[in-house]
């Protein structure tokens, strides 16, 4: 019975489940851990993808960000208002317009890393050496994990 316990707890399914959990929890916390002030959590995952992007479309980011275009204009419209995005035409396509984020909005952004990153920090230091090193290599391998695109699997 030990067995077949210790078995099904390193399948590749079972390991697979545990992993989101854990990854999904990590998420949460960690979204929760930011600075109080009045962006609402779409608002700066938005900032946070034109951050990471360097620069979109208003489609481009509403697909990044998963939501309708009408939703991701509304996003658009309250951190352009909070000047923390700024519109540029489109370099080939007059029609388009490239979304930014301003030095304020990358500032936004920066602060709420650094407190995130805080947050993990005081957190990991909790831990032992050994479990640390662990994490590190678990860090390595969802790393790569990330970055495999041969699975022929969309990811959305």
């Amino acid at each position: 019975m030990l067995i077949s316990y210790a078995k099904n707890m390193t399948s590749p399914a079972r390991l697979a489940t545990d992993i989101r959990d854990a990854i999904t929890r990590l998420n949460r916390r960690l979204r929760q851990v930011r600075p109080v002030g009045e962006l609402t959590q779409s608002q700066l995952s938005a900032l946070t993808s034109l951050e990471l992007a360097g620069a979109l479309t208003p489609r481009e980011l509403a697909e990044a960000e998963r939501v309708q275009p009408p939703t991701m204009t509304r996003i658009v419209s309250k951190l352009e208002t909070l000047g923390l995005v700024q519109r540029d035409p489109h370099p080939t396509d007059g029609r388009q317009v490239i979304l930014s984020a301003t030095p304020a909005g990358r500032e936004v952004f920066d602060e709420h890393r650094r407190a995130r990153d805080a947050w993990l920090t005081r957190r990991l230091a909790e831990l032992p050496p050994t479990e640390r090193a662990t994490l590190h290599a678990a860090a390595d391998i969802l790393s790569r994990i990330a970055k495999d695109v041969t699975g022929g699997e969309n990811p959305k």
